[in-house]
C-alpha cells in the first residue's frame, strides 16, 4: 500500500464535564445525593452551606408565594377526606437543628418480578411483609414526629438478636468447658432463620483439618451441642431443614400438652401432625390430604385439622430476633388536593424542602479571588470557583426536571389521587418525554429512586407507568388497574372454591378487559398470591 494524507469531515456526540455531572447527579436518590453533596463541600472551598438568616429569607419568601394556595386549602369544604389529606401535606417549618436545603422558586412550571407463590411460606406469610414502611416527609410531621421516628429506630437497634438470646439461655446450662464452646460455636453457625445449614461433619472438618481422630471428637460433641440447642427457645431453632424445625415445634408443644395434662384428642392431633411432617414437605406445600391420609393411616377430616395446625407453627424461629430497621421513604415531590372550584379537585404540585440542599458560592474566598488576579494560581482556583458554580446550577437543574416530570405525571394519572389503582391509566415514558421535550433515558433517571406523597400514599415515580391492555371499546386498560383488579377479586373469593387463573381471566372479559391465561398468573405471581391450590382452604 502507498501511504498517504487525507482528510475527512464527521460528527460526534462530546459530553462535557458539565453535562455529565448533569446526568449524574439527576441519576441520584436522595440519600445518594445529600452524599455527593457532603463530599463536594469538604472538597471545593469556594462551595458552602447558606447561612441561618439566609435560609429563613428564602422560606419567608416561599411561604408568601404559596399563602393564597394553603389558604385555599384550610377553606376547602369538599368532603372529610379532602381535608384529612390537605391538612396532613401541610408543611411546618423546619426546626432550625435539621440540615440546610436548597431553596429556589418552584411555584410555576417553566423551569428546565418474581414471588413465591409455590412453596409453603405462601401459607405461613413469607418473609412478612415485602414492602417498605412509607413516611411522609418529615416536615409535615413536625418535630414531634422525628422524636417518634428516632425512638423507633434506637429501639430497633437494642433490640436482641438471636444469637444474644441463645447465649443468655446457654449460660444457665452447667456444662464444661468443652462442651460449652461447642455449643456457643453452633450458636454462631446458625443463619439469621435459626437453622444450621452446614453439615456437623463440615463443621467437624473445618476446625480438625486433616486430623481424623480430633474431626470425630467434635463431630460427637458437636451432636451433643445440637441437642442443647435444639431445646432452646424459641422451639424449633438448630433445625436443619422445615421438616426438623415443623417436629421440634410440635415436641414441644406436646410436651406443654402432657405436661399441662391436655385431652387425649389434643394429643392425638400433636402426633398427627407429627406423622405428617415426618412425610415428604413436597405433599404438605401440595395439600395432597389423600396421599397424606393414605400414609399417616388417618381420616381426611382429622388430617385437615392437623394440617391447620401445621400451618400455625413458625417456619423461621429467628425472626422476631431479626434486627432490621424500618426504611423510611423521604419523598422527593409532595401531592396535596386543592380546592378548584364547583366541586373540582385539583393537585398541587411541590418538591420537598427537606431534600433541597442549600448551598451558595462562598462570597469572600469568590472576592479574594477576584482581587488577586493574574497570580500563578488564578487559574486553578478559577476552575474550582466554576466546579462550584456547575454544581449548584447541576442541583437546580435536576429538581426543576423532577418537578417538571412530577407534574406531567399527575396531569396524567389525575383519576389515580382520586379513586386509586383501579383508575390508573396506561403510561410509558415516551408519553412523558414527548409532552416534556426530553428524551426517554432522562425520563429513565427522573423516575428511578425518586419518590412522590399522595393522597394515595408514597411511590415510586417509576409506580405510575405501565403497559396498557386491550379492551372491547378499543381502548387499553393499565397493568395496574389490572393488578389491583385480580387482587380484588381474589380477595373477595370463596376460600373454599378459590379462584383459577382461567376463571379470573374470564371475569376480566366480563369488566371488558382482554388478558389472557398467563398474564393472569404473572400478574398473581406479581402481586405474590399463592395458587389455587395454596388459597383453598382446609
Amino acid at each position: 500500500m502507498k501511504p498517504g494524507l487525507s482528510l475527512k469531515v464527521s460528527q460526534h456526540l462530546s459530553l462535557t464535564p458539565q453535562l455529565q455531572q448533569s446526568i449524574q447527579l439527576l441519576q441520584l436518590s436522595t440519600l445518594e445525593l445529600a452524599q455527593e453533596v457532603e463530599q463536594m463541600l469538604n472538597d471545593n472551598p469556594f462551595l458552602e452551606r447558606e447561612t441561618e438568616g439566609e435560609a429563613d429569607a428564602h422560606e419567608a419568601i416561599a411561604a408568601s408565594a404559596n399563602e393564597s394556595l394553603i389558604a385555599d386549602e384550610f377553606r376547602s369544604e369538599n368532603s372529610e377526606y379532602q381535608a384529612q389529606a390537605a391538612s396532613e401535606f401541610i408543611a411546618e417549618p423546619a426546626p432550625a437543628e435539621t440540615p440546610q436545603t436548597l431553596e429556589w422558586n418552584t411555584g410555576g412550571n417553566d423551569g428546565p418480578d418474581d414471588g413465591d407463590a409455590g412453596g409453603l411460606d405462601g401459607e405461613w406469610g413469607g418473609e412478612g411483609s415485602s414492602e417498605w414502611d412509607i413516611s411522609a416527609a418529615p416536615a409535615a410531621k413536625g418535630r414531634q414526629a422525628d422524636d417518634e421516628e428516632n425512638d423507633a429506630i434506637s429501639l430497633a437497634r437494642e433490640h436482641e438478636s438471636l444469637t444474644d438470646h441463645l447465649h443468655r439461655q446457654a449460660l444457665s446450662l452447667h456444662l464444661g468447658a468443652e462442651d460449652r464452646a461447642a455449643l456457643s460455636f453452633l450458636i454462631e453457625s446458625l443463619n439469621d432463620d435459626g437453622y444450621l445449614e452446614e453439615p456437623l461433619a463440615e463443621l467437624a472438618a473445618g476446625l480438625a483439618g486433616g486430623d481424623l481422630e480430633e474431626r470425630e471428637e467434635l463431630e460427637q460433641r458437636f451432636a451433643i451441642a445440637l441437642k442443647l440447642l435444639q431445646s432452646l427457645e424459641p422451639a424449633g431453632v438448630g433445625a436443619r431443614d422445615l421438616a426438623e424445625c415443623l417436629q421440634l415445634q410440635l415436641r414441644d408443644l406436646l410436651q406443654q400438652a402432657e405436661d399441662e395434662g391436655t385431652t387425649p384428642a389434643r394429643l392425638s392431633l400433636l402426633q398427627l401432625a407429627q406423622s405428617i411432617c415426618a412425610q415428604p414437605m413436597d405433599l404438605l406445600a401440595r395439600r395432597d390430604v389423600r396421599k397424606l391420609a393414605g400414609l399417616c393411616g388417618a381420616r381426611e377430616e382429622a388430617l385437615r385439622e392437623a394440617m391447620a395446625l401445621i400451618a400455625r407453627l413458625e417456619p423461621r424461629p429467628g425472626r422476631r430476633f431479626a434486627n432490621v430497621e424500618r426504611q423510611i421513604v423521604v419523598p422527593d415531590v409532595i401531592v396535596r388536593p386543592v380546592r378548584a372550584g364547583a366541586g373540582r379537585v385539583e393537585f398541587a404540585v411541590r418538591l420537598n424542602p427537606d431534600v433541597m440542599p442549600q448551598l451558595k458560592v462562598h462570597d469572600v474566598y469568590a472576592g479574594v479571588l477576584r482581587r488577586h488576579r493574574g497570580e500563578e494560581s488564578h487559574g486553578l482556583l478559577q476552575q474550582r470557583l466554576q466546579e462550584a458554580r456547575w454544581f449548584i446550577k447541576n442541583i437546580q437543574q435536576r429538581f426543576d426536571t423532577i418537578l417538571r416530570v412530577s407534574e406531567a405525571i399527575v396531569e396524567r394519572q389525575k383519576n389515580f389521587f382520586v379513586h386509586g389503582e383501579l383508575a390508573m391509566r396506561p403510561l410509558v415514558l415516551r408519553d412523558i418525554a414527548d409532552a416534556l421535550g426530553l428524551h426517554e433515558s432522562t425520563i429513565s433517571r427522573v423516575t428511578t429512586a425518586k419518590y412522590m406523597a399522595t393522597p394515595q400514599g408514597t411511590f415510586e415515580l417509576k409506580y405510575f407507568f405501565g403497559s396498557g391492555l386491550g379492551t372491547e371499546t378499543g381502548g387499553s386498560a393499565s397493568s395496574t388497574a389490572v393488578r389491583a383488579l385480580i387482587k380484588q377479586f381474589v380477595d373477595a373469593e370463596d376460600p373454599r372454591k378459590p379462584l383459577s387463573d382461567a376463571k379470573l381471566a374470564d371475569m376480566l372479559k366480563e369488566q371488558g378487559i382482554e388478558c389472557a391465561r398467563r398474564t393472569v398468573a404473572k400478574y398473581r405471581e406479581q402481586l405474590k398470591i399463592p395458587t389455587t391450590t395454596l388459597r383453598k382452604a382446609l
